[in-house]
């Protein structure tokens, strides 16, 4: 026996990560996503540098939601050239993860649109004049910039929320705040909120709990990096 019979083949390549969400084969849940028809659009504003593939949540609500949008990039002229489409901004909302004195503001497990002049917080005068929903997906620092190189989001509505739940993220991710949650969490509860279906926010959270499971499953380590607040 020489010493090239002692050398072993190289590993096999681990099979490509999926196309529509970028993560990789055992954690991809593409093909489970069950897309709800809803009243409320969607557009989520994604941070190009946005970088968590393993554990980010944003397509997992995209794939949710029928005829969102999803735009990976730092800025847009105007909500109507994010969307691909002309629309009223004045009639959309941006989640927006307003200061301590505004989210005591609104009752724990409710939500308050904040216009120019007014708080309105789980009225009907919402369900009826809200068009669309934006989210902004990235890092704390990330999602600061998307907010300050799209000045037209001062034309939209400020959606604040405080949820009555702490995101199942656990210990797996750090957050700043006890109210801050993910991209999914945030989402599931303003739509479950607004879109007057009960069921509907548990729906959009069962394919984050099995991402979640997968994860853990196979003993990935905790994520460093704070995550960054819905704005």
């Amino acid at each position: 026996m020489n010493e090239d019979d002692l050398i072993l083949p190289p590993p096999p390549a681990p099979p490509p990560p999926c196309a529509t969400c970028g993560k990789p084969e055992d954690l991809c849940l593409c093909a489970a996503l069950v897309p709800e028809r809803t009243r409320l659009q969607l557009l989520v504003l994604m941070h190009p540098q946005e970088q968590d593939v393993e554990l980010g949540t944003a397509r997992l609500l995209t794939g949710q939601i029928e005829n969102s949008v999803l735009k990976i990039g730092l800025s847009w002229p105007s909500l109507s050239k994010a969307l691909g489409r002309q629309v009223d901004a004045k009639r959309w909302g941006v989640l927006f993860m307003g200061s301590k004195e505004e989210v005591a503001k609104v009752p724990r497990g409710g939500i308050a649109v904040f216009g120019r002049k007014d708080v309105a917080p789980d009225s009907d005068l919402i369900l009826s004049d809200l068009e669309g929903i934006v989210l902004i997906d990235g890092t704390w620092a990330q999602a600061k910039t998307l907010w300050w190189r799209n000045a037209w989001m001062l034309k939209l509505r400020r959606i604040v929320i405080h949820p009555d739940f702490r995101s199942a993220y656990g210990n797996v991710r750090k957050e700043p705040r006890k109210e801050s949650v993910s991209t999914l969490e945030a989402g599931a509860f303003v739509y479950g909120k607004l879109e007057g279906d009960p069921g509907l926010q548990e729906r959009l959270l069962k394919p984050f709990d099995e991402l979640l499971s997968r994860w853990r499953k196979h003993k990935r380590r905790p994520v460093k990096a704070g995550l960054p607040p819905p704005v």
